[in-house]
Order: C-alpha cells, then structure tokens, then sequence
C-alpha cells in the first residue's frame, strides 16, 4: 500500500483558478488547466461513461488511467466534493451523479459532518479529523490497495508536509492562471524527501512530473 497523489496545476503552480462564480462553480479557466486529462479516452470512460472509444489515449491517457489503478481509498478535502459551495444543501450529493467515478470508500475532511451516504458501489464518509486520523481510517477501508488523498491542493499540502504521501503526480498544464491556491507554498526540499524524480512530457504539451519513495 502507498498513499499518493495525482493533481493538475498550471505552469506558474496553481491548482485552482479563481474566475469562479454561482453560475459557473468551476470558472472558465478550470476547463483549460484539465482540458488534457478530460479529453483522454479513460476520462471519458469513467467520468462521463462514455464508451464508444472516443478520446485520446497517448501518455495522458496513460497517467489517466494509473490514476484509478489499485485505489482502495481516497480522502478529499470538503471544497473537492463541493462543501463551500453546497454548504446549507442537505440533498448535495457531489458533483459526479449517481455513478461517482471513485469506485471506493471516500473520506471527506470536513468540520461539518454529514451522514454517511452510498452512491453505486462509492461510499461518502465526512470526518472531522486531523490527517493522521483521516489517513488511519483511509488505510484501514484500503484493505491493502493504495489511498489516494485527491484534493484540492489545501488537502495534499497538509499532507505533505506531514510527509505522508509516498508517490506525487502534478500534470503540469501549459497554461499561465496568475492567481489561485499554489501547490508548492511551503515544499522546500520536498525532492529530498521524493527523491526518485520522472517528467515527461504528452502530445498535449502536459508536462507529467512524478515524485516517489
């Protein structure tokens, strides 16, 4: 079992845009930053159910797709499954409909609490817990696959720099966002603590950069 992260930033490191608005909860630049990930063929598949075949599958499609290898768990932070937006909705379920992509238990860090909930086969815990619980919790649901801490950026640093994550996966987007919640605030040295270090760069332009144990 490892714990690991994938995430997609900009090339000026933010991991969120901040043209959002209530209409439009994502913000325009949102589409740009994840635009290679959304076009790949597993994207599709297992976001959108899409299964005519369409999409791309070069190396993005290949990160995609290792991104839902072997996930027992994953924890999010309360904004990933839309609690700042949805604060005073009882009925939220999410963004991901009645066939969440997760497939796993789920682990939302929250100093709300809801009732626990079960869409498909993906189970919604929300806990009021510092990360060294949450990650026990995450770990022992895992049942011995990897836990996956999936955002957004505030989640995985604090998970950082408790160093507790093993293997970190940034796609890094050709894009420049200027403003946003910055991925590396606080990560002097992180390559010491990962120090097996890959990049790669995918047709789109992504440029994937791995750091591992």
């Amino acid at each position: 079992m490892i714990v690991r992260v994938d995430l997609m930033i900009s090339l000026d490191g933010f991991a969120t845009t901040t043209d959002i608005t209530p209409e439009k909860p994502f913000g325009d630049d949102w589409g740009r930053l994840t635009a290679s990930y959304v076009a790949t063929r597993t994207f599709r598949e297992r976001v959108f159910h899409d299964n005519s075949g369409a999409g791309t599958t070069g190396l993005d499609d290949a990160y995609a797709l290792a991104y839902f290898e072997n996930t027992g768990a994953e924890i999010m932070g309360a904004g990933k499954f839309g609690l700042h937006n949805y604060p005073d909705d009882p009925d939220w379920k999410g963004w991901w409909g009645d066939e969440p992509p997760f497939h796993c238990p789920v682990f939302v860090l929250t100093h709300n609490p809801r009732p626990t909930f079960k869409l498909s086969d993906t189970t919604f815990h929300f806990i009021d817990a510092n990360i060294e619980d949450a990650m026990a919790q995450a770990t022992a649901a895992a049942g011995g696959k990897d836990v996956r801490i999936g955002g957004g950026p505030t989640t995985v640093r604090a998970f950082l720099e408790a160093d507790l994550v093993d293997h970190l996966h940034v796609a890094i987007a050709p894009i420049v966002l200027g403003s946003g919640v910055r991925l590396w605030d606080n990560q002097r040295g992180l390559e010491t603590r990962l120090p097996t270090v890959k990049s790669e760069v995918a047709e789109s332009g992504t440029i994937h950069l791995t750091f591992a144990r």
